[in-house]
């Protein structure tokens, strides 16, 4: 049995036309939507005209949002030797070798990315099964899968973020808070844009961009007419 929209939400959705709107103006809509009694993620929901289930034609990839994603990130990192004390100094919040695996193993979760350097990825593959359902297992196309722990650590604490078309072809993505003003919401948006332009995959063929949809946790989806989005100059400061 389908679950009751509530009264907030039915208010909300009348508020939404039926139609593509402009970048800007579906940004302020989202903020206007945003009336949960929590500060609402901004979020991005894009239908990518690519079949997943062919290699070539898979997105993974990683977006540095100019404007930060107004989420404190928790970073672990599993290293070896002096990359520890490294990544213990560059801030990360947890840091282990092999027993930060075995902790893992038992149900530790307490982080939103996690880094490692190669050499200790042959024990961090024993994770997968765990992480993978969880978006948290380390990728060298990730940018989490590296010797260089003190920038990536900067990079993912700043506002760099993962993100994977799913088996749909959809991509996900938070890209910043509802209480983000409209032009910081529309510089992230755009920076998620251009990624997603350059990482095209070599197999998409026909129309790569199909839908894009924005809106806040708990509002109505709003379609932004990505054509606009993308003949925009990036204004990235």
């Amino acid at each position: 049995m389908a679950k009751k929209e509530s009264r907030r939400m039915q208010e909300l959705r009348k508020k939404v036309e039926d139609r593509p709107y402009q970048p800007l103006e579906a940004l302020s809509l989202l903020k206007e939507t945003a009336t949960a009694k929590f500060t609402e993620a901004a979020e991005a929901h894009i239908r990518l005209g690519i079949d997943p289930k062919y290699t070539d034609q898979q997105l993974r990839t990683t977006v540095a949002l100019p404007k930060g994603t107004g989420q404190v990130v928790r970073v672990a990192v599993i290293a070896r030797g002096e990359k520890v004390t490294e990544a213990t100094n560059a801030g990360a919040d947890v840091v282990g070798s092999e027993e930060l695996i075995d902790e893992i193993q038992q149900g530790r979760m307490d982080f939103d990315r996690l880094i490692a350097t190669p050499d200790v990825m042959p024990q961090v593959a024993r994770l997968g099964r765990l992480l993978g359902p969880r978006g948290l297992m380390p990728s060298p196309k990730g940018g989490t899968v590296t010797f260089d722990v003190t920038q990536a650590i900067a990079d993912f604490k700043a506002g760099k973020l993962e993100f994977r078309a799913d088996r749909t072809g959809i991509v996900h993505v938070m890209f910043g808070k509802a209480s983000f003003s409209p032009e910081d919401l529309l510089v992230n948006l755009k920076a998620l844009q251009e990624t997603i332009d350059r990482n095209r995959p070599s197999g998409a063929k026909g129309r790569y961009w199909r839908t894009m949809f924005v809106s806040a946790t708990m509002g109505p989806s709003i379609q932004v007419d990505i054509n606009a989005l993308r003949d925009m100059k990036s204004e990235a400061a």
